[in-house]
């Protein structure tokens, strides 16, 4: 006989029967979201100075977000693991520590300039933001209402896209800005083994006031979610605490695989091919503005103008937060991913100014692509969320597949043309969006068990 019971795995349960969003909570999750944005996108700065430091050619600069992105892909499924065992917030914290263990490794690898140290420190890092991920996407999907997920997801990601917004900025003017004029590669082969040595060390130090001061503030951070008592309850259990994503609802039923959810492996999809969009682009926009038939900038300059990329995106995330609340995922989704393939493919058939213009406004098309597909790929999976969610940011290793692929025609048939790539990528996200437009909308009803 069927019973109907709460399931305290889905988003917006409350024990008593009122739904609402903790704003507490989601002040602290806009915190970590915030963190995450800020230190992804200071790869796009830290790419073009390390590929000046050691002369290396796009695919080879493009070891830097495949190292990165790679570790979404080996740690999502422990990252899994530890938010099932020890809950959402022990986990944050967890991840916060080891992010900071790999902002540190920077100082060494700076100091010895060695390109292999500053993957390491890379992988260290990205391992770290991927357990937060894995535990804070899920965690706003569940303390507030399922039928506004989406619009709160796409406001955390706002606070991220601040982040990315800032961190070209910041990094420019910390980084790029007091480095020497890069060398060219012939001047780089010219030198003895000792003044090449002696200028990658004098360039990398850069790097390293930055990254201390972020190891500082990660270590700070994660003390503070440690101390702080968050109380999004739900029935008896304690979602920050002991929680375990479906624990309850296990109990009450044996779950269905997650691979029997087919908008689970769409969305999955749809993240790789986003995330590596995103990433060819940003990765490579400093170099790409740097081209005498775009706009011939120095990086000092280009690393500024990176800021529109990535402030659009924030700028649309704030704007789709809004618009969500009043228009269904799916559309919204395919327009905007109709939106970045027009954009792209402007940018690849122009020059000057406007081919910069076109490729810089992507970024305002990909504002509410990644919370939506998150959104729609882990919609009412109930017990099974925290295995989607890790399937999800499992996803992310298309940051590092994508722009490896890019990176290694862009050697063979030129920059430029090989932004055909993350247009092709623009046609699938656009394609999922349509499918899910005739998908119903998750809603906040009793589970049904038996």
């Amino acid at each position: 006989m069927a019973v109907p019971t709460r399931n305290v795995s889905a988003p917006g349960y409350l024990a008593d029967g009122q739904i609402k969003t903790d704003m507490r909570a989601m002040s602290v999750a806009t915190a970590l979201f915030f963190m995450v944005g800020f230190l992804t996108c200071l790869n796009d700065v830290v790419s073009p100075h390390l590929k000046s430091i050691f002369g290396l050619n796009y695919s080879e600069t493009q070891a830097i977000p495949f190292f990165f992105f790679s570790s979404y892909f080996v740690f999502s499924y422990p990252g899994g693991k530890l938010v099932e065992r020890v809950g959402y917030k022990k986990s944050m914290v967890t991840g916060l520590l080891v992010m900071a263990a790999g902002a540190v490794g920077f100082l060494p690898a700076a100091h010895l300039a060695l390109f292999p140290l500053f993957l390491t420190a890379l992988v260290i890092l990205a391992a770290g933001m991927t357990i937060v991920q894995v535990a804070i996407n899920p965690y706003v999907t569940v303390i507030g209402p399922a039928a506004t997920a989406a619009s709160r997801l796409n406001l955390a990601q706002a606070v991220n896209s601040f982040g990315t917004f800032i961190a070209p900025f910041i990094g420019t003017y910390l980084i790029l800005r007091n480095a020497q004029a890069p060398a060219s590669t012939a001047q780089l082969l010219a030198m003895s083994d000792v003044q090449r040595q002696s200028y990658r060390v004098v360039q990398a130090s850069t790097v390293q006031a930055p990254y201390l001061i972020i190891t500082v503030a990660l270590v700070l951070l994660a003390l503070a979610l440690a101390a702080i008592k968050l109380k999004p309850q739900t029935g008896h259990t304690d979602l920050t605490q002991d929680f375990r994503p479906g624990a309850f609802a296990e109990a009450l039923e044996k779950p269905k695989s997650i691979w029997s959810h087919k908008w689970v492996i769409f969305g999955a999809l749809g993240i790789f091919c986003y995330v590596g969009a995103e990433v060819s682009i940003g990765n490579l926009l400093i170099n790409y503005m740097g081209l005498p038939k775009i706009a011939a900038l120095p990086e000092s300059t280009a690393g500024y103008f990176l800021m529109v990329y990535w402030g659009g995106a924030m700028v649309g995330r704030f704007i789709g937060s809004a618009v969500l609340q009043k228009l269904r995922t799916g559309p919204v989704l395919s327009a905007a991913a109709i939106g970045a393939f027009l954009l792209v493919v402007l940018s690849l058939f122009t020059t000057g100014h406007v081919a910069m213009g076109a490729l810089l406004a992507v970024g305002f098309c990909n504002s509410i692509m990644f919370p939506s597909i998150f959104t729609l790929g882990i919609q009412d999976l109930g017990p099974l969320t925290s295995k989607g969610s890790s399937i999800l940011i499992a996803a992310i290793l298309g940051g590092a597949i994508v722009p490896k692929i890019q990176g290694i025609i862009a050697d063979h048939i030129g920059l430029q043309p090989s932004f055909f790539i993350p247009a092709i990528c623009y046609v699938y996200i656009a394609s999922f969006g349509i499918a899910a437009i005739s998908r119903p909308s998750a809603v906040d009803a009793p589970h049904m068990v038996e």
